[in-house]
């Protein structure tokens, strides 16, 4: 069986719609959340020395690459204490490896863990999504070393914008493969 294949007609009002539903909702979030923003800010930077906001590169609809912004939630070092975590411990290389994660990740910072958690590290990304570059829903924005994972999937994943929230989001997050 083919695909059903939508009439364009369709989709250009249906796309505008999501878009303007995606502004909307982050200009809304962002305008009732600013309190809780700024404290969280607030408290990245009570806590560690460093800048507020962690920008990583993530790839975007049509493979084109965008800075992807989060509270910070790791140490300054986190790169580096990574290798050396890496290079000490063929298990935490493995564990690395599976999912491009480290389960008991001791770069975190404290208040970083409870960012992470509660994902309030990811508000920051209502600006990606005022910018053009994510959407409310969709898949997870991912990272180069990421493409290989997704084999023949990766070009229909990234047919659409990323997503601060998707089906890999609600339904398990880190206890599901890719």
């Amino acid at each position: 069986l083919a695909p059903l294949r939508r009439p364009r007609q369709l989709v250009r009002p249906m796309a505008a719609l999501k878009r303007t539903g995606d502004i909307s909702f982050a200009l809304a979030l962002l305008s009732l959340g600013a309190p809780l923003f700024l404290a969280i800010a607030l408290l990245v930077k009570i806590t560690s020395p460093g800048p507020i906001f962690f920008v990583q590169k993530r790839i975007g609809r049509r493979y084109r690459r965008f800075g992807c912004i989060k509270f910070r939630t790791m140490e300054l070092d986190a790169d580096q204490r990574l290798k050396s975590l890496l290079e000490s411990s063929p298990q935490l290389q493995a564990e690395f490896a599976k999912d491009h994660k480290l389960k008991n990740d001791p770069r975190i910072t404290p208040i970083g863990q409870f960012l992470r958690v509660t994902s309030l590290d990811e508000l920051p990304q209502l600006i990606n999504i005022l910018r053009g570059q994510m959407s409310v829903v969709g898949p997870r924005p991912i990272v180069q070393a990421e493409i290989p994972r997704y084999g023949e999937a990766m070009d229909t994943v990234l047919s659409v914008r990323p997503g601060l929230t998707g089906l890999w989001q609600v339904s398990g997050r880190n206890n599901l493969s890719y």
